[in-house]
């Protein structure tokens, strides 16, 4: 696996269930995969040599990531590795533009949108949409990055030059008016088996994943299926193979509309670890190894999960403390920790909880996650020792 994060070291758990071998890309020894995996090739995905090091005597290569260049991932399967994705696939997962472009050519739903490169671009789309637009990185932008919400012609004029000055490539589409953000996992092997998750709700805070609620809650059947009949036939027309996120807004009028796309595991899938009879994790290894899939029932009726994003302050309660108390007051949260520094709005963990009913599920997954962020808990009491 190209890249040593949380989903590496995640995906390296379900592999030692599997009695197989992942070995990772490693930019440092310290990153989260690389503390835990015993196969462990430290370099970067932007160098082709390191690739081909690594590559060598893998059975298969996939990633952690979207962000090996697209001109490296050809080369490896020149040299003859077997990577899932492939670069013809993941080229939508990497540039916006060219998944906009290819979405809208299948007749999925999409927001309008148009390349930008000049400010009289944005211009005319705000004049023939309306404002505010939003405007986005098509290539490397995530968690809220590389996205700017342009809400008059003079803050286009402000903020896009200068993204053009800098070379960045550009995207600007409509602002969709929702209900909220859905999202999607399927999994899909090279002999096109494919498995879909239940549709879940995902609850943002500043560009950034807080919760997800599994399934999503109150969601119409019929439009349930539509959404998981989509993930599935993007990720057929795409040809990917491995675990393909789709992320979707629902309109108040009950319409889905694709926002972004990842070919890999994803936040919006770490419910699955407790929460389904097979985990995102697993399934990817099947997916990629081209083993059968496996089910992706929910084991509850209701599963919520909630990141733990580092506090503005890190609390002086060592994080070992905080998963103490944590542990005494909600016995049924499952807590993943993932080996890394604390720093502000940083994923430094989630805590997933299933049950009967979402009000309480919800309430104990996001104070536990608070809590390890924080080490206080939602009523303000702090606790010392």
């Amino acid at each position: 696996m190209v890249g040593a994060g949380q989903l590496a070291r995640m995906t390296h758990q379900a592999a030692v269930a599997l009695g197989q071998s992942l070995r990772v890309l490693a930019a440092t020894a310290g990153e989260p995969a690389a503390q835990v995996a015993p196969d462990v090739v430290l370099g970067s995905h932007t160098d082709l040599r390191a690739l081909r090091g690594f590559a060598a005597g893998c059975d298969v290569v996939t990633f952690d990531h979207e962000h090996v260049p697209a001109e490296h991932l050809q080369a490896l399967v020149a040299d003859g590795v077997a990577l899932h994705p492939g670069p013809d696939a993941m080229r939508h997962a990497q540039d916006k533009l060219v998944m906009r472009r290819a979405l809208a050519g299948f007749g999925v739903p999409v927001p309008p949108f148009v390349e930008a490169t000049a400010v009289s671009d944005v211009l005319r789309f705000g004049a023939d949409h309306g404002w505010p637009c939003v405007l986005k990185a098509a290539r490397g932008g995530y968690d809220g990055r590389g996205v700017w919400m342009l809400n008059t012609p003079s803050g286009a004029h402000r903020v896009v030059p200068e993204l053009l000055d800098a070379g960045m490539p550009l995207v600007v589409e409509q602002c969709v008016a929702m209900r909220r953000e859905l999202a999607v996992m399927v999994a899909r092997s090279p002999f096109g088996q494919g498995a879909v998750w239940p549709a879940v709700q995902t609850v943002q805070r500043g560009g950034i994943c807080v919760e997800v609620l599994a399934p999503a809650p109150e969601l119409d059947p019929l439009l349930a299926e539509a959404a998981e009949e989509l993930a599935l036939r993007v990720a057929g027309e795409l040809g990917v193979t491995g675990l393909l996120a789709v992320e979707l807004f629902e309109t108040p009028d009950r319409r889905l509309v694709v926002n972004e796309l990842a070919m890999r595991p994803h936040n919006s899938g770490h419910w699955t670890i407790e929460g389904a009879t097979t985990s995102q994790f697993e399934q990817h290894l099947r997916a990629v190894l081209d083993y059968p899939l496996g089910a992706t029932a929910p084991r509850a009726p209701v599963t919520v999960m909630a990141n733990v994003l580092g506090a503005p302050t890190p609390p002086a309660m060592a994080p070992d403390e905080r998963l103490h108390h944590l542990m005494a007051r909600y016995p049924a949260a499952k807590v993943h920790l993932y080996g890394k520094v604390e720093r502000p709005g940083r994923k430094i963990g989630h805590v997933t909880v299933l049950g009967e009913r979402l009000a309480p599920v919800r309430e104990a997954a996001t104070a536990s996650a608070g809590f390890l962020a924080t080490g206080v808990w939602p009523d303000g009491r702090e606790v010392h020792g």
